[in-house]
């Protein structure tokens, strides 16, 4: 049996993945993001088995968290961590935010949010094809980022 990754280990996973072919963040187009975020979404950790205890995030949006409005698209991974109990403490989300800018096109695509669980019986590729099938994925897709973010947070 393959052992699964900690949740401690799922930043340097992504990064790594991120990375991987040797090339620089700065290198990367949102398609390559993408990729390397379904990979990292496919592999399975360690985690509680409370319900929603491994989720992943497909969000976008025009935000302004620390200065001017931006178009962002973020791809978060989010871990409940429970307590000895079992019960919830806090969960730690790994986020990949891709930002691009602003423009016309970019606010008209307003903001999204979508959620998998792996626990809940639904089917990732499934969900991972209905989120490209969108009309902003259209217009994303081919952008150039101006910034890609690699960070953890405890929430």
């Amino acid at each position: 049996m393959t052992r699964r990754p900690s949740v401690d280990e799922a930043l340097g996973l992504l990064e790594g993945g991120l990375r991987a072919g040797q090339r620089a963040l700065a290198d990367l187009g949102t398609e390559d993001v993408w990729q390397a975020f379904l990979r990292f979404g496919r592999r399975l950790f360690d985690v509680s088995e409370a319900p929603d205890g491994d989720g992943l995030l497909f969000q976008y949006g025009t935000y302004a968290f620390d200065g001017s409005p931006t178009f962002m698209l973020d791809l978060t991974r989010q871990f409940q961590v429970c307590d000895a109990h079992g019960d919830h403490d806090h969960y730690v989300q790994v986020h990949c935010e891709v930002r691009y800018g602003t423009g016309p096109a970019l606010e008209a695509l307003g903001s999204f949010d979508s959620w998998f669980f792996h626990d809940a019986g639904d089917d990732l590729e499934e969900w991972a094809r209905e989120l490209i099938e969108l009309s902003a994925w259209t217009t994303v897709r081919t952008l150039t980022p101006t910034e890609i973010r690699v960070f953890q947070e405890r929430v």
